[in-house]
């Protein structure tokens, strides 16, 4: 099994194929947890009228083009590194534009191009997931505004139910690469401490994480909800 990393495969080409070709419309309900399935909504987010709304990791933009018909902010941008993500969200709500922007960026070098420029920045196990926290964080919050906000969906332990990891440190999970061969990518996940304590060093205050249990299920995982701001 190779060794393979997104700047040589686009290891998201498969992930949501099969939902895109049935389910285009835009979500009803937007929700943080592993399951989609309970928990708090955007109401997390606060109120989003008038504001500018970044997604790191947003996939096919689903939640991003939730915020865009049923909230009010003033443009949301769907970010996402992956070129086969970002082709099926442009496919499937190109329609929501200029409100809904879809870009094909990482998430760190967009951020470190928008300096100051977002009200709020969230990620539903996005890219907080696959992106090297101690490059991610101080970027997000170097983006946003005074009293800005960032909040994030996170696994709180892995899917076959080891612990997360006591420090800042990813694991390989399986993946695969447009042609099916199998590969890895890296992913973090972490504990509550260690969230925080990265998110302090990276300048934010009111830091807090819940505990959102998992529904009963196989593959079922509790997630970690993680909200900061960064100081005004």
């Amino acid at each position: 099994m190779g060794r393979v990393t997104t700047s040589t495969a686009d290891l998201w080409h498969h992930y949501g194929r099969a939902r895109a070709t049935s389910d285009r419309a835009v979500p009803d309900t937007f929700r943080w947890s592993w399951g989609q399935d309970a928990g708090p909504g955007p109401e997390v987010l606060g109120d989003l009228t008038g504001r500018c709304v970044g997604d790191l990791g947003a996939g096919a933009a689903r939640h991003a083009a939730h915020l865009v018909v049923h909230h009010q902010p003033a443009r949301v941008i769907a970010i996402d590194a992956s070129p086969a993500q970002h082709a099926m969200a442009t496919d499937l709500y190109a329609d929501l534009a200029p409100r809904l922007h879809i870009m094909q960026s990482g998430a760190v070098p967009h951020l470190q191009a928008m300096t100051g420029a977002y009200d709020v920045l969230y990620s539903v196990f996005g890219a907080l997931d696959f992106t090297d926290p101690r490059e991610l964080l101080p970027a997000a919050a170097a983006a946003l505004k005074p009293g800005g906000r960032l909040v994030y969906s996170t696994l709180a332990h892995y899917l076959s139910g080891a612990p997360a990891q006591p420090d800042a440190v990813a694991a390989d999970i399986p993946a695969k690469t447009p042609d099916g061969e199998a590969t890895m990518m890296r992913r973090w996940v972490l504990q509550e401490h260690v969230w925080t304590k990265l998110l302090d060093e990276a300048g934010f205050t009111n830091i807090t994480v819940d505990v959102l249990p998992a529904a009963p299920g196989p593959r079922t995982a509790d997630t970690l909800l993680v909200s900061a701001h960064y100081p005004s």
